[in-house]
């Protein structure tokens, strides 16, 4: 049943680069206070950091996966396929550098390498980041200078997402967190995977699907994520974690931060991307669960899925994202709060204020962090 002054989403593109790439470009501040002088200044500053990463990278470790600043070396944590980072350059305009990104991972990007990938973290950095080039270069293939773009990203993002599949081969549907990208599921692999690992996958599979019109990947997505929602409790709450092959939980405790928070985050988005009641009726039940029984005054904390009663009472970096999505709702479909989001925000920031950093656990009533984190906002205080 449809909520009071929900409004069904406007025909979206098929992937989230755009609205990207429309937000880092001019006049995407609006009436927020900021004058122009300072949109200039912040927008010149984010190009002076990337390009002092992105240089040094090439440098020093390309086309290995990550630079290791302090030695000028490399390490190989994704074997070599971390290197699609070179693609964010036509966010920035970048389109000689684009262009050359693209020629260069179309002639030497494979995946068929041994390698025992993270499902979830593949999926939405190298599946999504293919896909969203791949859009990108349609969109500027006539201002290339050798030659019109021919989907060459699409057909690498087919063959990975062919590798994705056989991790969907469980009893439930429910899909494996590791894969190996040659060999698919190896022997005595992990049952075990979290909400955001299974939950969070659709709207990169799904797009994949509707760019090549193979069914399959978007199938396997949605089955995986109507198999999670029936596992919510009578609160309309999930765990943390779980077991593919049973279906059954294996940490009932969970909240808005790791583990949890993309499967909220991807719900609202696949509603407006593909516009489908489900993902809405899904996300909604999951949102006013959610605000019932985790949140406390601006802080969310975790609770018991079977009881709705406070299990850890600590603030995590990856709620973070929460207020932004509340504001996004409010644009979207009219149901989040703007107040709510406006006082978690505004502690977030207070508390990044206080330490120069955004802890990555921190107590909500003690107010101290986390033992053993200490000594991290020590060494940022010191640079």
């Amino acid at each position: 049943m449809r909520s009071p002054g929900r409004r069904l989403p406007a025909p979206a593109r098929l992937v989230a680069a755009a609205l990207l790439l429309a937000a880092l470009t001019g006049g995407a501040v609006g009436a927020d206070g900021y004058g122009r002088a300072r949109r200039v200044y912040m927008k010149n500053k984010v190009l002076e950091m990337f390009y002092h990463a992105y240089d040094n990278y090439m440098t020093y470790a390309f086309p290995h996966d990550e630079l290791k600043p302090l030695t000028k070396s490399f390490t190989d944590s994704l074997s070599e396929l971390g290197n699609l980072n070179v693609l964010n350059l036509v966010v920035l305009g970048n389109l000689t550098e684009f262009e050359r990104g693209v020629l260069w991972l179309s002639e030497n990007l494979t995946f068929d390498v041994d390698a025992r990938i993270n499902l979830f973290e593949c999926n939405i950095r190298l599946l999504g980041g293919l896909i969203s080039a791949h859009i990108l270069a349609k969109d500027y293939s006539s201002q290339f200078k050798h030659g019109l773009y021919q989907d060459q990203l699409l057909r690498l993002a087919e063959s990975l997402g062919n590798r994705f599949l056989p991790a969907f081969e469980t009893p439930t549907g429910l899909p494996y967190s590791w894969i190996n990208l040659k060999y698919g599921v190896m022997e005595n692999e992990t049952t075990e995977t979290s909400t955001s690992g299974c939950g969070s996958l659709i709207l990169e599979m799904g797009v994949l699907s509707r760019l090549t019109g193979d069914s399959r990947y978007e199938a396997a997505a949605l089955r995986a994520l109507r198999k999670l929602w029936s596992m919510r409790s009578s609160l309309n709450l999930v765990g943390t974690t779980l077991d593919v092959f049973t279906g059954k939980w294996i940490q009932y405790s969970s909240g808005i931060g790791a583990g949890v928070d993309s499967f909220y985050e991807y719900l609202i988005k696949a509603y407006i991307l593909f516009g489908s009641d489900e993902y809405w009726d899904m996300f909604h039940s999951a949102y006013l669960a959610v605000q019932k029984y985790f949140r406390h005054g601006p802080w969310y904390h975790e609770a018991d899925m079977r009881t709705g009663e406070a299990t850890h009472w600590q603030l995590t970096s990856l709620q973070a994202f929460w207020p932004g999505l509340q504001f996004y709702c409010t644009e979207q479909t009219l149901l989040g709060d703007v107040t709510a989001a406006n006082l978690s925000h505004r502690e977030f920031y207070n508390i990044w204020q206080r330490f120069g950093v955004l802890p990555e656990r921190y107590t909500v009533f003690n107010q101290v962090f986390v033992n053993g984190e200490q000594k991290y906002t020590r060494l940022v205080r010191q640079n």
